[in-house]
């Protein structure tokens, strides 16, 4: 069975992905800020049988306990997170640049640093990203995502060159215009026709893109099924921009 690191697995494309793993007999290891609360964790797992949840927040210590479980991690869904203000350029403050670099970046970075001496080893593994389209045409007030998922976009690309070699794929998910409540919340955007007609003149697909759309491809790019494709950016947008 694969086991699947998946982060942040409550939000973003995380509920669209569980389910399609937990379909094709993966084994998730999830991670979420949730889970910090033992009996959030505990009714996590009786909620998605198959599952596990992860304690842990950092990667230094999401590493100890895989450790302590005596888990090896085949494919990581690197499922990162963090809210969307929308402001001008001269309206962004350092600590919310900051903020973002460390959970958009820095976390996965750093996990993938102490995830890949095992792959290596093992001559075997995977990575999906999920980042952002936005970098295909920028739009106003999105300065901080946009950027940063643009710099986790291009360590992913790095990294498949220097981890190919090792039999490792490293690729891309980039949505936009992509349901969750983090960024295009239902009440806004499919509930309320105004939204509904918002998203129907910008997306030509007419619609938000649904989660579990998302979480088949990801479920794909995990699977091994071919192995030979990686270094790829798969932009997720329903025909945008």
């Amino acid at each position: 069975m694969t086991n699947v690191l998946i982060t942040n697995v409550q939000q973003y494309t995380g509920p669209g992905t569980l389910p399609v793993l937990l379909r094709e007999k993966m084994h998730p290891i999830c991670h979420d800020s949730s889970f910090e609360d033992e009996n959030a964790a505990l009714s996590f797992e009786k909620d998605y049988p198959g599952t596990m949840a992860l304690r842990a927040q950092t990667p230094e210590s999401l590493i100890s306990e895989l450790n302590a479980r005596q888990v090896d991690i085949d494919a990581v869904v690197s499922n990162d997170v963090f809210p969307n203000t929308p402001c001008p350029i001269e309206e962004v403050t350092i600590e919310t640049l900051r903020a973002s670099f460390e959970a958009l970046l820095l976390f996965p970075f750093k996990l993938t640093q102490l995830l890949v001496p095992d792959m290596k080893q093992r001559k075997k593994g995977c990575f999906v990203f999920v980042t952002s389209a936005r970098y295909l045409q920028p739009e106003f007030g999105f300065s901080v995502a946009t950027s940063i998922r643009a710099g986790t976009t291009s360590f992913a690309l790095a990294l498949a060159k220097e981890v190919a070699p090792f039999g490792i794929q490293v690729n891309v998910l980039a949505p936009n215009y992509l349901y969750s409540e983090a960024y295009y919340p239902r009440s806004v955007f499919i509930d309320d026709p105004k939204g509904r007609e918002k998203i129907a003149a910008i997306v030509p697909m007419g619609r938000l893109g649904e989660p579990e759309e998302a979480g088949e491809i990801v479920a794909f790019l995990v699977s091994g099924r071919s192995t030979f494709m990686t270094g790829q950016v798969i932009n997720f947008t329903g025909g945008w921009p």
